[in-house]
């Protein structure tokens, strides 16, 4: 049974070294490296000066925090001014009440007109300017909404010159100075998100197609010993395999309670790993 045993380990090794895919060992074990499960760099999408840099490399921010501001003083004066002519209400009504003088006029000409004290061509006229003061009501509550339209839109163009963090992390560099010009979508903020890790695994399509979606898995860490529990999950199974190398990307995610870096090269197991005395025990037989 042994034999049979190492006869598999060599073959496998072999075939290995043969195809270039990963080589398990007794115990299955895997090689993968950590990632962050987000890694972001941030952008202006408009041009500007830098005013205010509030972070710096190896900073731990929340969700939504001020990162980095442009001077935007021009752009706020403008906004003010738009948000006034957008709640102005005076045009508005003053083409009513002009409106409505209008409409009693035409009314007590209607009255005269039956009573022969007024010309058909006096009654018309006033009719027709009853109708222009209707329009230009309409204009004037148009012209308001336009200005509602501009102070929305140079509200957003405010917050543009504002780069806020999209989510929780650290920040792993920060490419601009204060004075600095900057112009659109040059990188200036790298966010990174350690906790919980992401690790991709290329596993053999005979031992992947055995494994599912939030099944557990056992992650060695370098330095560490071989953990007695699971302390990670498989989160995503691709569904294109690799027909060069016949293995199949498992994606796992490990939570990161003390802060390790990303990038380390770590031990997967998904099933639990023997122990050293077993394992030296079947060397002996």
């Amino acid at each position: 049974m042994i034999t049979r045993y190492r006869s598999f380990v060599f073959s496998a090794v072999l075939i290995g070294l043969m195809t270039g895919m990963p080589v398990l060992s007794r115990a299955e074990t895997l090689q993968g490296i950590t990632a962050p499960n987000a890694d972001i760099t941030l952008s202006f999408v408009v041009a500007g000066r830098v005013s205010d840099v509030q972070v710096e490399p190896g900073t731990t921010v929340e969700k939504d925090q001020l990162l980095v501001h442009l001077y935007d003083e021009p752009e706020k004066i403008q906004c003010k001014q738009l948000k006034m002519l957008s709640e102005d209400r005076t045009k508005i009504n003053a083409a009513k009440a002009e409106l409505a003088q209008k409409q009693v006029d035409l009314k007590k000409l209607e009255q005269a007109r039956a009573k022969g004290a007024a010309s058909v061509w006096e009654v018309e006229h006033l009719f027709l300017n009853v109708r222009i003061a209707e329009l230009s009501l309409q204009s004037a509550i148009l012209e308001q909404q336009q200005y509602r339209q501009r102070y929305d839109h140079a509200s957003s163009q405010l917050v543009r010159m504002r780069l806020a963090a999209p989510i929780a992390g650290l920040v792993e560099e920060v490419n601009v100075e204060v004075g600095e010009s900057i112009g659109t979508l040059g990188p200036v903020i790298r966010i990174v998100q350690n906790d919980p890790l992401w690790i991709d695994v290329p596993v053999p399509m005979a031992q992947a197609l055995n494994l599912t979606v939030d099944q557990d898995v056992w992650i060695t860490f370098p330095g560490a010993t071989d953990e007695a529990t699971p302390n990670g999950r498989i989160i995503n199974i691709s569904a294109v395999a690799d027909a060069a190398s016949e293995t199949l990307r498992i994606r796992i995610e490990v939570p990161n309670p003390l802060k390790r870096p990303a990038g380390e090269r770590v031990a997967v197991a998904f099933t639990k790993t023997e122990d050293d005395n077993t394992m030296a025990q079947l060397d002996s037989q």
